[in-house]
């Protein structure tokens, strides 16, 4: 039996606080619940482990957490009951006689690895089974399963299923959690008290949901992350909540469902992982499990890689005069993408040329694309699919394709006050594939910019038209639409650039495999720039065609070294020769800003760091001070340093040669040498240091 997917952001955050807190080791006095009973048997009596990770299983199957990098065991988590059943009256089955341990070696599409099945079995008649599965590949990243069978007659009802419920020990917590939320909140956050995000991983708002199924929380010292593995996106919560104790995290997943004896309830393919520095190790070893399981991230072409004018600086009220008189200065200063932004249609849904500004309809937009070419700028177009306004021809003469909920109404997409469409629904996929085709074949654009923060997730959808098997399957098949329309523009053309901006939502993992572009999706802050970018970096490789988005959205509107740094890509949205049309903005690329873009633009384009690999190994993000970022590309070692003041000393991590001659390549200065042995540099800068480290 599926879980039940209308459950809301505030109901689930209550159901976590009723439910998980009292799972939470050392949260009873924060929350005022009654604690869990504790047993006498709080020695280990079942390890399962590798070289890395260490679960410790007493006689009541409560788990406790070790990282054991170099022998060196540091504790994480203590006894706590972290895989249990809610029942409907409230109650939760939070204890299980240990009955059991066995292992054995398994080969898989993960390699050569260890399953162990741990048993028990509760006064309420309910056997558990936790099956661990551990890989050479992934030390410290363990896969989990937890089947719950029914051994007596009286039926159970179960609401919930929680996993991996622990608490991390400490007092100086930093977090990833990869939900989506309308105020675009920090992805990378310190957890401080009275921390509390239940991390729902459907709709958080009426067009914000989805994210990659992760949460993740370190100290100084080591790391604890849980998240599931399944190919398709799931209604989960992944809450983070500060308490007296520590940074606790679980699973939760509403599941109601009677078990009749020998009934039996899976949950989801689950892991928990523990890590040092920060969660780019957790990202990365979680893409790289992912690939196995057949979702991996494209390899983009070169052309994902050229520097980005997008032409959003004159906003929906363009003229193409306007548009093309700005080409020739784009290409002057070293871009090599012309983006056409929202605008250039009459409505979301229909994507009628506007007449007004395209008068002979495609001859125009044919032209018009034909002059970008000509400028030597390659052609991208904006779209934002599955949003349709009210009143256009498409909703008129195609409701059937409209996304709804139980009581039939429409879902809201706020930005353009226009509706979801179901990217489940046959008409829908085939109508997009049609309109692809033509923007790519018969206009002749190199390139989508898909936009939106609806396209990252989608609610249920109970449209009776649709026959859906079930309602989740329009949020399991979104993915799918995704790559309908990658698929379709890159039959068109191979080399074809789809670029995937969800506005500000946290990246939906699973939608990552159907774009080759992805840029830092309207940041809020430099912070955000790189962030963005480091997580990214994890979750598609490390030479991911990861763009920082318009540099006018950057600290101060300039800060090209946020991307630049940590191997972006540069973009912008200047306007000339006038200040562009949006409100209250001036985005004129005046001769002043024309000099230190032309030298930014400059610099990317002679380091190309998109096309290295990204070191998100090397540094933490939350606790190195000062920030700190590393790529690697063409044997050299390139630093890059934050900080609205430092100065002190810096360490260049990762060195392997003898020696290195340092270089600060933003102001083509010599630093001095280097070695493995004597990595550290005393500096003084403000904002940035960039430094190129040159094997001698």
């Amino acid at each position: 039996m599926t879980s039940q997917p209308s459950t809301s952001p505030k109901t689930a955050t209550a159901l976590h606080r009723r439910g998980l807190l009292k799972l939470l080791s050392g949260t009873m006095i924060a929350s005022g619940l009654t604690p869990p009973p504790v047993f006498a048997q709080s020695a280990a009596i079942a390890t399962v482990g590798d070289s890395a990770i260490s679960v410790e299983f007493d006689l009541g199957l409560n788990s406790r957490i070790s990282l054991d990098p170099t022998g060196n065991r540091i504790g994480l988590t203590e006894f706590a009951p972290s895989e249990t059943v809610t029942l409907s009256d409230g109650r939760v089955i939070d204890r299980f006689s240990f009955k059991e341990k066995t292992q054995k070696k398994i080969r898989d599409e993960h390699g050569d690895g260890t399953v162990f099945v741990i048993r028990g079995t509760s006064a309420e008649g309910l056997e558990k089974v936790v099956q661990i599965r551990l890989y050479d590949r992934f030390p410290g990243f363990a896969l989990t399963r937890v089947t719950y069978r029914n051994t007596q007659a009286t039926p159970v009802a179960v609401t919930r299923w929680t996993s991996h419920a622990h608490t991390l020990k400490g007092t100086a917590f930093w977090s990833f959690s990869g939900s989506s939320h309308d105020d675009r909140r920090d992805w990378v956050q310190p957890v401080k008290a009275g921390f509390d995000q239940p991390n729902f991983m459907g709709m958080n708002a009426s067009d914000y949901g989805s994210g990659t199924p992760i949460v993740d929380v370190w100290r100084p010292d080591a790391g604890l992350a849980v998240g599931h593995i399944e190919l398709t996106p799931k209604l989960i919560s992944l809450p983070l909540v500060a308490t007296p104790a520590g940074a606790g995290v679980a699973i939760c997943r509403d599941h109601p469902v009677t078990l009749t004896q020998g009934d039996e309830l899976t949950t989801l393919d689950t892991f928990v992982s523990v890590h040092q520095r920060d969660h780019f190790a957790t990202l990365d070893t979680y893409r790289r499990v992912m690939a196995d399981r057949g979702l991996a991230a494209p390899k983009p072409p070169a052309s994902s890689y050229e520097p980005v004018w997008c032409a959003w600086g004159y906003q929906r009220n363009f003229t193409v005069e306007e548009i093309e008189g700005t080409l020739a200065k784009a290409k002057a200063v070293g871009l090599s993408w012309a983006v056409l932004d929202d605008g250039w249609q009459t409505s979301e849904g229909d994507w009628y040329l506007d007449t007004k500004k395209f008068p002979h309809k495609d001859a125009d937009m044919v032209a018009f694309v034909q002059s970008i070419k000509r400028a030597g700028l390659r052609p991208r177009l904006w779209l934002a699919p599955l949003a349709v306004d009210p009143g256009t021809d498409l909703l008129h003469d195609h409701t059937d394709m409209l996304l709804l909920d139980q009581n039939g109404a429409v879902q809201n997409v706020t930005w353009w006050n226009a509706f979801y469409l179901c990217p489940a629904y046959r008409p829908t996929q085939d109508y997009y594939r049609q309109l692809v085709r033509k923007i790519i074949c018969e206009w002749g654009f190199e390139g989508l910019k898909l936009d939106g923060q609806h396209m990252n997730g989608v609610a249920p959808c109970y449209n009776p038209a649709h026959n859906h098997a079930h309602p989740e399957d329009s949020v399991e098949q979104l993915q799918t639409f995704w790559k309908l329309i990658y698929d379709t523009a890159r039959e068109a053309n191979p080399d074809v650039v789809v670029e995937f901006c969800p506005c500000g939502t946290s990246y939906a993992f699973h939608n990552l495999p159907y774009t080759n572009h992805v840029p830092a999706s309207d940041p809020l802050s430099s912070w955000q720039v790189r962030l963005k970018g480091k997580s990214l970096k994890a979750l598609m490789g490390g030479d991911a065609a990861y763009a920082g988005d318009h540099v006018e959205l950057s600290d101060g509107g300039d800060d090209f070294a946020s991307t630049v740094g940590i191997g972006g890509i540069v973009s912008t949205k200047f306007a000339w020769p006038g200040p562009g049309h949006e409100k209250g903005e001036n985005y004129q690329l005046t001769p002043e800003r024309e000099a230190l873009w032309r030298k930014w633009i400059g610099l990317y384009n002679t380091k190309r760091l998109a096309q290295g690999q990204y070191r998100g190994d090397l540094y933490d993000i939350g606790f190195d001070k000062p920030e700190a970022h590393a790529v690697e590309k063409d044997g050299k070692l390139y630093y890059a340093f934050y900080a609205s003041k430092w100065a002190g000393p810096v360490e260049l991590r990762g060195l392997t040669k003898r020696r290195y001659r340092l270089v600060d390549y933003y102001n083509n200065t010599g630093l001095g040498e280097v070695t493995p042995a004597k990595n550290r540099l005393a500096v003084r800068f403000d904002r940035f240091l960039l430094i190129e480290a040159i094997p001698v």
